[in-house]
This record gives C-alpha cells, structure tokens and sequence, in this order.
C-alpha cells in the first residue's frame, strides 16, 4: 500500500481542484505548477507525470474510500438495508464534498487509452461492489430481502442506479442534491426487495 508525502497529497488536492474547477482535459503539470507555486522540476521531483497524479489520486481515494466504509459502524438495531443505506450515505457525501474525484473516477472514457488509470477505476468499482454484493447476500441470508432477483443482479442493478443518479447529478453542475437523490433512488430498490 503506498504511502504518500504531505507534498504530494497536496498535489493531488490541487489537481482535484484543478479538474472540479477546469475539467480533466485542462490538467498539465505545467498549469498544476502555477496553482501551488511550484516550478515544473519541482513538481516532477513529486510525480514522474500528469497519469502517475491520476493513477495516485485514485488510489488515494480507494484507500480512504475502504477506510471509510469498513469504519461505519451499525447499531444492533439496525436492518441490512440500514447498513446498505449507510454505505451509499457516506459515498454520495464524499462526491458531494469532493465533487472532482467524480470527475476522476467517470473519465473512463478517457482513461480506456491508458491501461493503469482504467485499472484503478475498475478496482475501485469492484470495491464498491464487493460491499454491495456481501450485503445482498447477507440480506438474503437473513430474510431481510427476498431473493427473487439473484444478488449479483441486483447488485448492478443498485450499483446502475446510483451510477446513473451521480452521473445526473455531475452533468447538472452540481446543481441537485446528490445525497437526496441517491436516498431515493436507493429506497425505491430496497422497497422492491426487502420482505
């Protein structure tokens, strides 16, 4: 697991900034170098290259987006769906506070030329999908949901869903209330599968 220098966890805060604020077309190192001060060796002394900061601030966020859902913690009280609803809470939240890292995580369509950035975006996807899918399961285990659609369906199905919710939501400017929206695009699933 690679560990990053303050400097370099700045840097890649600046290229999130950069990227809300100019999109990800608009990255160079030679701009990025201008937005903290930096000369451009001094930038490369940090980072080899413009993908080794993407390839970076996607590992950055995979890390902390596992951190982050592993450290939720659950009443007894509360129901699969519950946790579920908790896992995606905190996901929409971070997009909402970090609206760039979308802009990272969805530029596969640019990354589909660069085999590294498309793999990272792919392990983070999988990521999502393995809590989402463990908790399908477990769901079903219980009787908490019915099992009438397998849980590796219904897991794109959800995972579809909120994709399609944040993808709305970025393409309006922001403008929506991604956390509300993603709620109720998330209990609208849930009301067809919890018993």
């Amino acid at each position: 697991m690679q560990e990053f220098t303050d400097r370099q966890i700045e840097i890649m805060e600046a290229a999130t900034n950069r990227i809300s604020n100019y999109g990800i077309q608009n990255l160079t190192i030679k701009t990025l170098a201008e937005d903290i001060g930096l000369s451009e060796p001094a930038l490369y002394r940090h980072f080899k290259s413009k993908n080794e900061i993407l390839l970076s601030l996607l590992e950055y966020f995979k890390k902390e987006m596992k951190n982050r859902i592993q450290a939720l913690s659950f009443k007894t009280t509360d129901t699969i769906a519950d946790e579920l609803r908790a896992i995606f809470n905190s996901q929409l939240q971070t997009f909402t506070n970090k609206p760039a890292i979308v802009s990272v995580i969805f530029a596969e369509s640019i990354f589909h030329f660069d085999e590294s950035l498309s793999s990272k975006v792919a392990e983070i996807m999988d990521m999502m999908q393995d809590f989402v899918s463990k908790n399908i399961k477990q769901g079903q285990e219980k009787g908490q949901y019915n099992k009438l659609i397998g849980a590796s369906t219904l897991t794109t199905i959800i995972i579809g869903g909120m994709r399609m919710t944040v993808l709305k939501w970025k393409l309006s400017g922001h403008k929506s209330n991604l956390v509300k929206d993603g709620k109720s695009v998330l209990d609208g699933i849930l009301k067809m599968i919890e018993n």
